[in-house]
């Protein structure tokens, strides 16, 4: 298997290759070059399977430069019972008879970023052994809150790399800046970023261009890779437990096997939606792909017209994760979906680039439109929806996971589609106490407390346990200050990776 850019101006290269490079030279995306399918019977036999040997079958099938005992020892590393608190690491959770959720916040940071962010740097390391690279691996990651922390946890003190984390200042949440701005390990680095997200973002997408940036650091030995969804890498493992989720209800006898679902997925910049797109390329029966927004909404616009325009305001929301306007992995999708039309694409990425939009064919909204249905919601019905969902079933959401559970509302109120449906919950509600509280206690008691102090409220009122990768987080030492304007960011990057 070949891994190809999005833009079609770079040679093919192997999985291995795709991996290191993070990002295609030509500025591309890299995709496989065929697709991969999945036939019945691999479908069927993996039914008896854990989450781990889901993950080897699907995984050899992509990354066919590696052994299947190497993708094994990595798999069964990233996902051992020290890392993760479930059993099943991915479990799906029933909210009523047609309505599930998809737990994927049982790993070290609490997030959904755990779910690759713990294999990519066993992939990454041993990519570069088997390319014979002999430099130093810096990993560059823009993060609107969780990526950050999961990618620091991740590629803490291993050998061969380092990892430098760019964060929005003022746009992650109190407990997700303190977990990164705490973390430890002898590679690491976490710099705030005076903007928000797309800044952030743009800023480490130069520097993979930055010409002058990459000869200095080819002199001291050290070459530039991605920890964010552009990496092939980080992508890839998100593609399993959709299948998994999916298996886990023909398993519990809630469908049979064959029968369609709907994937619901809060999203900003696209992967965790897109990994559910190559799923059902792989033949998975997948009915709708319901992509969910919050007031940034560049993507429900854009699936429900054709137009994707960034030229609009930047709103803060308590989903901050997803307070994006610029979404990377869309280039991916416009790549599949036009049957790998590479001049299309750099069409459309050449105008985002220069007027901040473009508009697909009509014929391209057709086809995205067959497998996508988007809406949003505000933090007025993410905070609402949080409440009613508590007290009707006893769950508890977080701020992106809700947003998820009121588009799902609405797209049943609006098409009548009862189909069987998964919701992404894509981090643990401690994360974002705050939020939580205020929608469950009220804003009253919730200003009282600052948001370790409404974690352990929710622990006693709801019942539930505070995870161990948040507790105590708000007395463990401080150990990176750094601060910089977009304009300043390769600057510290020379700076952290000289001395």
């Amino acid at each position: 298997m070949k891994y190809v850019s999005t833009r079609g101006q770079a040679q093919p290269v192997s999985s291995a290759e795709a991996i290191k490079l993070g990002i295609a030279p030509d500025g591309g995306l890299f995709v496989p070059e065929e697709e991969v399918r999945l036939k019945c019977d691999e479908l069927a036999a993996m039914r008896g399977m854990n989450y781990q040997e889901r993950a080897v079958m699907v995984l050899t099938k992509f990354l066919t430069d590696f052994l299947e005992k190497e993708i094994k020892e990595y798999v069964d590393a990233a996902y051992s019972p020290e890392r993760f608190d479930h059993p099943h690491v991915a479990p799906v959770a029933r909210l009523d008879n047609s309505t599930y959720i998809l737990e994927l916040w049982h790993g070290p940071t609490c997030a959904f970023k755990d779910m690759a962010l713990q294999l990519l740097p066993h992939l990454l390391t041993a990519s570069t052994r088997k390319t014979g690279e002999k430099a130093h691996i810096a990993v560059l990651v823009a993060t609107s809150g969780d990526t950050g922390k999961a990618a620091l946890e991740g590629f803490k003190d291993v050998p061969g790399t380092s990892i430098i984390v760019f964060y929005p200042a003022q746009g992650v949440s109190q407990v997700q800046e303190r977990q990164m701005v705490t973390q430890e390990g002898s590679n690491v680095h976490v710099v705030a970023v005076e903007g928000n997200f797309d800044d952030a973002q743009n800023g480490v997408k130069a520097m993979f261009q930055n010409q002058g940036l990459e000869t200095a650091m080819a002199v001291r030995g050290i070459k530039f890779s991605s920890a964010n969804s552009i990496n092939w890498g980080r992508l890839v493992p998100q593609v399993v437990y959709y299948i998994s989720a999916y298996l886990d209800l023909v398993s519990a006898d809630v469908i049979e096997e064959g029968m369609p679902v709907n994937f619901v997925v809060p999203t900003g910049n696209f992967g965790n939606i897109l990994a559910a797109f190559y799923s059902k390329q792989m033949g998975l029966p997948i009915n709708k792909l319901i992509c969910a927004a919050n007031a940034n909404n560049v993507l429900t616009d854009f699936i429900n017209s054709g137009v994707y325009d960034r030229n609009r305001s930047f709103k803060k929301t308590i989903s901050p994760s997803m307070d994006i306007l610029i979404s990377s992995n869309l280039e991916r999708l416009l790549y599949e979906i036009t049957e790998h039309n590479d001049q299309k694409v750099r069409d459309w990425m050449d105008s985002l680039r220069e007027r901040g939009r473009y508009e697909v064919d009509s014929w391209v909204l057709e086809r995205i439109q067959n497998s996508f249905w988007s809406d949003f919601a505000t933090d007025e019905e993410t905070k609402a929806t949080i409440r009613d969902t508590y007290n009707t079933y006893g769950y508890l959401l977080d701020t992106h996971t809700a947003v998820g559970k009121k588009v799902y509302d609405r797209y049943v109120r609006v098409t009548g589609d009862t189909t069987p449906t998964v919701i992404a919950s894509t981090a643990s509600p401690f994360k974002f106490a705050g939020s939580v509280a205020e929608a469950v206690f009220g804003m009253e008691i919730a200003a009282e407390h600052d948001e370790f102090g409404l974690s352990r409220l929710l622990s006693e009122k709801c019942n539930l346990s505070i995870p161990k990768g948040l507790q105590g987080l708000e007395t463990r030492p401080i150990r990176h200050y750094r601060k910089v304007l977009p304009e300043e960011m390769a600057n510290v990057v020379l700076d952290i990776l000289s001395g």
